[in-house]
């Protein structure tokens, strides 16, 4: 029997590093905002701007049991990330941090980019994979 699409096990590893990959881009996102402000780049500055926003991806990656397919653009990239926006806001709202339109708007824009960027380009990468074995 040919296989005609790729299939992929989530299994430990790929879940484990498609966790990783979306912590390391909320860290990132964190870090490029408290430098365009000038906060600084203190590790734990950073870790403490991007708490909220880590809660709100992990709750996603727990009701969307994001380790069954850890690269899915859907369900798993949109509900990590509207998890991490939505509930990253709220609870940075609610320890008193700024929630300005724009900081919000900014927020949507580039954690949609980053957490579905890498998603994109992973599955992008598996089909043309795919496709050169199948040729």
């Amino acid at each position: 029997m040919t296989e005609t699409s790729p299939r992929l096990h989530a299994g430990l590893p790929l879940a484990a590093g498609s966790l990783a990959l979306d912590l390391a881009a909320i860290v990132l996102f964190a870090a490029a905002g408290r430098n365009t402000h000038e906060h600084g780049l203190a590790v734990v500055g950073i870790l403490l701007t991007a708490a909220p926003f880590l809660i709100g991806a992990l709750i996603g990656w727990a009701v969307v049991r994001g380790w069954r397919r850890p690269i899915a653009l859907w369900p798993t990239g949109v509900a990590v990330w509207l998890a991490a926006v939505v509930l990253g806001l709220a609870l940075r709202g609610l320890a008193g941090g700024g929630l300005a339109v724009s900081f919000q708007i900014v927020t949507f824009l580039v954690l949609g980019a980053l957490l579905l960027g890498w998603r994109a380009l992973a599955t992008l990468f598996i089909k043309l994979r795919f496709r050169r074995r199948v040729e």
